[in-house]
């Protein structure tokens, strides 16, 4: 065996962010032109009224249905913003500037998704989420099919679960979820998308936003959801501002700024057994 200071350098081994993730191919990622968005929004929500029916003639009656229709009053949905960051520090001898800049960026771009899930989870769907578990966690596919129906009732189109990663070998057993032809989005039988998050192991959520017990997750459900981001930053900006003479030490950062945004406001969760169907 060769001594350890003639072994050869070579480049790192490549990876992709996972397909499945809030990053993938279920979600509109913008990517913003104007820096304003990035400090939160605020819209008024599409289809998140319900249609009420008319009867013209019904029995046993002398007048065109109910005396008066029924008008809703659209509210005021805000999404705030958030940073996903990766922070690099090494020696500064024989690791030059570009290459700890290249270094943050690939952490950052491996990582942010993971980040992001898991803030999401814990700072807005599970403040967001009435809670439909029926005091004791329920198998996988009961959890989803009490998911879609209070999204069919309370949206009435397509939406998204919000699943484990660690749970998607689960959903596929029961044949809860396939793989669509085109491969980006996951679906279920009722056409909902299912995001498989690396950081919704964080696996939060009930009124206190508790931790499920061993064996058990967290899914959640919401409609359509939008996220807005900007190009990566690296802060700081030059070789000499990267360099703590003190310490003899490089620090640089990459960063980027999102904005997630959900249909409606709503979300739902349940707690489900992760034991096999």
């Amino acid at each position: 065996m060769p001594a350890a200071g003639l072994r050869k350098r070579v480049d790192p081994i490549p990876g992709n962010p996972s397909p499945y993730g809030i990053l993938g191919g279920c979600v509109d990622i913008v990517d913003v032109p104007d820096v304003h968005e990035l400090l939160g929004t605020e819209w008024m929500p599409l289809s998140c009224a319900a249609a009420h029916d008319w009867e013209w003639c019904p029995d046993n009656s002398t007048t065109p249905g109910p005396a008066t229709k029924t008008f809703e009053r659209p509210g005021v949905c805000t999404a705030a913003p958030i940073t996903i960051y990766a922070g690099i520090t090494c020696g500064t001898i024989g690791w030059p500037y570009d290459e700890a800049v290249q270094h943050a960026r690939e952490t950052l771009r491996m990582g942010e998704q993971r980040a992001l899930e898991e803030w999401f989870m814990r700072d807005v769907l599970c403040d967001m989420a009435v809670d439909l578990t029926p005091g004791a966690a329920v198998p996988v596919a009961q959890g989803v099919a009490a998911l879609e129906g209070w999204l069919a009732e309370t949206y009435g189109g397509q939406g998204l679960l919000h699943v484990p990663a660690a749970a998607a070998a689960l959903m596929g057993c029961c044949n809860v979820v396939t793989r669509t032809r085109d491969d980006r989005c996951p679906e279920t039988l009722m056409g909902n998308g299912v995001i498989f998050g690396a950081g919704y192991a964080l696996n939060v959520g009930g009124q206190d936003c508790t931790q499920a017990p061993d064996g058990e997750a967290w899914l959640y459900i919401t409609g359509p959801i939008r996220v807005r981001r900007e190009a990566p930053e690296i802060v700081p900006g030059t070789d000499a501002e990267s360099f703590r003479i003190t310490t003899n030490d490089r620090f640089v950062l990459a960063e980027r700024s999102f904005v997630v945004e959900v249909a409606c406001c709503e979300a739902a969760a349940i707690r489900v057994s992760l034991c096999p169907c």
